[in-house]
């Protein structure tokens, strides 16, 4: 295990020490990315189909658990847009409750996986399929906020996507106009305040004044107070919901649907940060924090957490380089939901549906979808099943078929790169300036011996190529030399395709002597008795010492004749 592994970064920051420059700089960033988040977290949370105090409960909670224990010296945690999709469809088919506990079991997953180091194996998630599921969520997250954008006097919404635009289909002559033009107005100032200061993010200046004029004007648009009464403006421990096998049984799959979701954007969060900031994040200990996170987050009666690459970048922009300013900006938010919740109650919905509209456009970062369009078709089929499933049918369904669709790719891609060849006229042969083609100076291969070399990994996907060559040799040999120089490593399946091909070759009398193989084939050779069936005087290290064997093998035969 490598030394502070599991070592959270405050701790280590705390035991080198924080200057108080960097302190303050930290306080100032942990306060600005406070403000920013408020939005967003009330917004995910109705997004999600829970009350909007949980959005606030779930940054504060998580927010803080996930700084002081964190592998990431600059992670923000708290709710996000990625799980709008899977929230969304819980609420629908288990309630509120089942949320709650599908969140507080998805901690445990996640920091059983940070336990068993699975971090180090989620960064090896194929590009394609990571860009489609993104994409196919800002999508998503769009389509559910059509609704607020027009102010539509719908009830409920279902979680398909294709049935939410049949409803928005037949409610399309109910527009609200007032209310759509102030989920434009957000937009226009979410993208574009910036180029007036940074200093502000566009999105509160947006709430500022759409909730201003919805107060002043009384316009008739729904607010958070008119759809979910007042905002709580304290924190309190639910009642625990009731838990059985059956309910455990019910929640396994969305739980660790919202467990790989978390991990994967957690990790992927920690990735950007460390370009951002030149650092090094420990996965494993990031993914125990969300984990713990999230547990907390779910006694609390929050929603799931994960980092939010958004506001670390945000965060990072400001000056933040350690925890502290994720601990400032939990503490912040508290101190928005205890002393602004009579305010904030007066948000209208179609100013967060504007600002969730911004989110999914920066999501789904679409120059990245087309730039796929232009690499390798398999990666095109990867990035547009992945996004379709996602879309039309389920996200945790969508990463499972990505997966198998890219290992699938991997193993074709890996046994192509396979080869096996006949060397034994390539050895004898120069080229055109006259020096050898192998860098050994080697012997003349004798008659009746053939030389195959194997280059590239003898595993499942290639070991069927590899039976199928040396089964259809055109000429039954004395000796096959079978150069392994070349093969990083062999599978069970090779394995036993070598073992095969050497009972096969024994039956017609060729002997087999096996050259150049790693430390670790060897050992793989040796342990399936590999050694005993060709014997280990037929094992080399080198390709001359094999010749030089194959040599004595046939006058030992010439001696017997």
């Amino acid at each position: 295990m490598k030394k502070g592994e599991f070592t959270p970064k405050f701790f280590t920051l705390l035991r080198a020490g924080i200057t108080k420059k960097q302190m303050s700089n930290d306080v100032m960033a942990g306060i600005i990315v406070g403000i920013v988040a408020l939005p967003l977290a009330i917004a995910f949370a109705i997004a999600s189909g829970v009350s909007p105090e949980k959005g606030l409960i779930t940054a504060v909670i998580a927010g803080i658990v996930i700084s002081v224990l964190g592998g990431s010296r600059v992670q923000i945690g708290g709710p996000t847009g990625a799980f709008i999709v899977i929230l969304y469809a819980i609420v629908q088919e288990h309630g509120v409750n089942g949320l709650t506990i599908a969140t507080f079991m998805a901690g445990f997953i996640i920091m059983g996986m940070g336990f068993a180091k699975l971090g180090n194996y989620l960064k090896f998630i194929p590009y394609p399929l990571i860009v489609g599921f993104t994409s196919g969520i800002a999508l998503i997250i769009f389509s559910s906020q059509i609704k607020d954008l027009f102010g539509m006097p719908i009830d409920s919404l279902p979680a398909d996507f294709v049935d939410k635009w049949i409803i928005y289909g037949s409610h399309f002559t109910q527009i609200n106009w007032v209310a759509f033009a102030i989920a434009i107005i957000t937009i226009l100032i979410s993208l574009f305040f910036i180029k007036i200061t940074a200093k502000i993010p566009g999105s509160i200046v947006a709430i500022v004044l759409s909730t201003a004029a919805v107060y002043y004007f009384d316009l008739p648009v729904e607010t958070i107070e008119t759809k979910f009464g007042e905002i709580p403006n304290s924190i309190s421990m639910p009642p625990i919901p009731h838990i059985d096998f059956a309910i455990i049984k019910s929640l396994i799959q969305p739980a660790i649907a919202i467990a790989l979701l978390g991990s994967i954007e957690s990790l992927l969060s920690a990735v950007v940060a460390d370009g951002m900031i030149g650092g090094r994040h420990r996965s494993n200990m990031e993914l125990v924090a969300q984990g713990a996170a999230n547990i907390f987050s779910g006694l609390f009666g929050g929603i799931p957490a994960t980092g939010a690459i958004a506001r670390t970048a945000t965060n990072i922009k400001n000056g933040g380089r350690t925890p502290i300013s994720g601990i400032v900006h939990a503490i912040v938010l508290l101190l928005i939901m205890m002393l602004m919740a009579p305010v904030a109650k007066l948000i209208p919905l179609s100013c967060l549906a504007g600002i969730l509209i911004v989110v999914a456009w920066h999501m789904g970062e679409w120059h990245h979808f087309i730039a796929l369009f232009r690499s390798n078709k398999m990666d095109i089929v990867v990035l547009l099943t992945t996004f379709f499933l996602t879309v039309f049918f389920d996200l945790i369904l969508a990463i499972e078929i990505g997966m198998i669709l890219s290992s699938f790719i991997f193993m074709k891609r890996m046994s192509e790169s396979t080869s096996i060849k006949n060397a034994s006229n390539i050895l004898a042969s120069d080229d055109d300036f006259g020096d050898r083609l192998f860098e050994e100076e080697l012997t003349e291969i004798p008659k009746h011996v053939h030389l195959y070399e194997i280059n590239g990994p003898l595993f499942f996907g290639a070991s069927q190529k590899f039976q199928e060559i040396i089964t259809d040799l055109n000429q039954q040999p004395k000796i096959l030399i079978l150069r392994m120089r070349n093969v990083p490593f062999i599978d069970a399946t090779g394995i036993n395709r070598l073992k095969e091909i050497c009972a096969q070759l024994q039956l017609k009398g060729t002997a087999v002597i096996i050259s150049g193989a790693n430390h670790e084939v060897k050992m793989e050779l040796l342990k399936a008795n590999i050694y005993i069936m060709v014997s280990k005087y037929n094992i080399h290290d080198n390709i001359n010492s094999a010749i030089q064997r194959a040599k004595k093998i046939l006058e030992a035969e010439s001696d017997l004749d």
